[in-house]
């Protein structure tokens, strides 16, 4: 197993209509202890650099979701892996691919649903999640402070977690900070000594985000 944790090879498709899809996407849905009612998409960073399922932070965070009681998928961007479709750095693609992982781990958990990401893939989940009732909160690492509406956080009006590292250049925690100031149930973690990628600090960072799980009402 890639992940090194017990998941579900499968494909999400990604359009449809009359035409049906026009890509699928390769994901792996997780396990987690208990009823395992509650679900969550995960999503990598940039995908022209680098960005796989297998993102280090990505698995760091699967885990505490699987901890919390929280069956998570993970997916590749089109063109990535055994994705079809062709690779893009288009944002619009970003959220459409996004929103059919949301669509299917709607469709197979019946409890809570969250939506997460690191970098590019946490800007796609803040995207995503606008007229998405069923998201109840959003795991967002290092997400590009320039790609973040500030406003658009706030309208959510649901829970969020932002983490991001001292040193992050691309996510800097004073410019988070500011464009997070309208949402009142918005959370920043800074960890310290940590810059965009983490590194030592993966521990650190999957704990942050198994406390805040936890502290949200069922």
């Amino acid at each position: 197993m890639r992940s090194g944790m017990t998941s579900e090879a499968i494909e999400v498709p990604v359009g449809g209509g009359a035409g049906g899809p026009t890509h699928d996407l390769e994901a792996l849905w997780g396990e987690a202890g208990g009823a395992a009612l509650d679900g969550a998409v995960l999503a990598p960073p940039h995908p022209l650099y680098g960005g796989t399922i297998d993102a280090p932070i990505l698995l760091a965070l699967a885990g505490a979701a699987r901890d919390g009681g929280v069956r998570a998928l993970r997916f590749n961007w089109r063109g990535i892996g055994a994705s079809t479709g062709r690779a893009t750095d288009d944002p619009a693609a970003a959220v459409e691919d996004y929103r059919a992982a949301l669509a299917e781990v709607a469709r197979r958990a019946p409890g809570r649903l969250f939506a997460g990401g690191y970098s590019w893939g946490a800007m796609s989940a803040a995207r995503a999640a606008v007229g998405e009732p069923r998201v109840r909160g959003l795991v967002l690492v290092a997400p590009p402070a320039m790609m973040l509406d500030g406003d658009a956080l706030a309208a959510l009006d649901r829970d969020v977690l932002v983490l991001c590292g001292e040193h992050d250049r691309i996510a800097p925690p004073r410019r988070l900070a500011e464009l997070l100031a309208g949402a009142p149930r918005a959370r920043l973690v800074t960890i310290v000594g940590a810059d965009h990628f983490f590194g030592a600090s993966l521990g650190e960072l999957a704990d942050r985000t198994r406390e805040w799980l936890a502290a949200i009402p069922r």
